[in-house]
């Protein structure tokens, strides 16, 4: 049976975790397949806010396993304290979350050379989450990570030794003011790894094969958005892994004839946090107003979102480069009462007017040209039909779907599940 596979398709923060708890009543199992805790998926139901970093947003589904796969970085802190938060819910995730032996995990040295590695750079830091990220991925790819399946040798604590002793070494070549306590932060992370056995660990390529084999449906959720993918996105200002759909194939070993529908999310606007080009930004009372009632707040380092009109040159660029089948649309109802919005459909680039993404969409390169629609004013956020949405906000729905070639299948207007509209 296909994959059928979830991924965002801005800068991130585009409401997945949403989404994948809204979609998980149709699937058997829920696998994410890149990032780690630098992810903040929030899922609202029942009045209660959950924000989840490395965990499966299906975890609150009694029905659907979740698999944390190969190509998702794990801090053994981070995920301690996320189940824990879990435990006054009932659920038994000793049962229904599976961790692959082949994930690599984020040692405290991680962090320390992640905060030194942003300092050193000044003001040409990339905004880092500064969880470690980075470090990890440089040290999977230069064939010196930790996995998950290291945690079951006895010689595991040995191979941690000299890592953390090289990465001190690493720290001090920065040359850059970083007070830390590592026998305090090894402390911490001894006791979480030991707190993390309790879970399975799994061999998750076979595992993945053998549920497709049976005819039982995945959902594989990515993490970050699209325009932060090492290879594909907005470089150097990206994340370290692979966010587009060829991440899923990697990061969990899934083969690329078995993924079925790609789901695309985005929201009606833009949002981007942290460092890096961002052509459609605003600095006026528009932007401020989407900030404020979209609560526009990094659910992971609680920074504020840089706010702009949606960037549909960006938008067809992902929805490209990803192969998306099927979009989602979310927070449409933050944009009631702009008298006026904008869409930027094409670029100035360098004096020639261009409809791709090209390689520098850098300030100095590019002005953004924009159709204008008229806005609406009625609240979006207890309408449950679509027959029930304003004219304006449709026209503003039907142009996007015409112009990227690909059905919003799911209209969001509001955080709870509930406030979800199937098209």
């Amino acid at each position: 049976m296909a994959v059928d596979l979830l991924l965002g398709l801005q800068w991130g923060d585009e409401g997945k975790g949403k989404i994948v708890d809204v979609l998980t009543k149709n699937y058997d199992v829920i696998a994410r397949f890149q990032g780690g805790p630098n992810a903040g998926h929030t899922l609202e139901f029942d009045g209660i806010k959950h924000v989840l970093h490395t965990i499966p947003s299906g975890i609150f589904h009694d029905n659907a396993t979740n698999v944390v796969g190969n190509g998702v970085v794990i801090d053994p802190v981070v995920f301690k304290k996320e189940l824990e938060n879990l435990e006054p819910f009932n659920i038994d995730f000793r049962s229904k979350l599976l961790i692959s032996r082949k994930a690599h995990l984020i040692l405290p040295t991680h962090r320390l050379l992640d905060a030194a590695s942003e300092a050193v750079k000044g003001k040409a830091k990339i905004g880092s989450t500064l969880k470690g990220i980075g470090p990890t991925y440089m040290d999977k790819t230069g064939r010196n990570g930790i996995r998950v399946g290291e945690l079951e040798l006895s010689t595991w604590k040995k191979t941690y030794r000299s890592l953390a002793d090289k990465h001190e070494k690493m720290i001090a070549f920065y040359d850059v003011a970083i007070e830390y306590d590592l026998k305090s932060l090894e402390a911490e992370f001894f006791e979480a790894v030991e707190y993390i056995k309790q879970l399975e660990f799994i061999d998750s390529e076979e595992y993945l094969h053998q549920t497709q084999k049976s005819g039982k449906s995945i959902l594989a959720e990515g993490a970050q958005g699209s325009l932060l993918d090492i290879d594909f996105g907005t470089y150097p200002f990206v994340t370290s892994s692979n966010t587009t759909a060829a991440g899923a194939c990697t990061g969990l070993g899934v083969a690329p004839n078995k993924i079925g529908e790609v789901f695309g999310i985005f929201k009606a606007y833009t949002t981007r946090v942290g460092s890096g080009p961002f052509p459609t930004e605003l600095f006026d009372q528009d932007g401020e107003t989407m900030g404020r009632v979209g609560n526009e707040f990094g659910s992971t380092t609680g920074r504020s979102r840089r706010c702009g009109w949606l960037d549909l040159v960006a938008l067809k660029y992902a929805v490209q480069v990803n192969g998306v089948t099927q979009l989602m649309m979310m927070k449409g109802d933050v944009l009631s009462g702009f008298e006026k919005l904008k869409v930027c459909t094409s670029y100035n680039y360098n004096g020639k007017v261009i409809e791709h993404l090209p390689y520098s969409i850098l300030e100095e390169n590019v002005t953004p040209m924009y159709k204008e629609f008229a806005g609406w004013k009625e609240d979006l956020t207890q309408l449950t039909a679509e027959n029930e949405l304003p004219e304006n906000f449709m026209n503003y729905v039907l142009f996007l779907e015409k112009e990227l070639e690909v059905p919003i299948s799911i209209i969001s207007v509001g955080p709870d599940r509930k406030q979800t509209i199937h098209r």
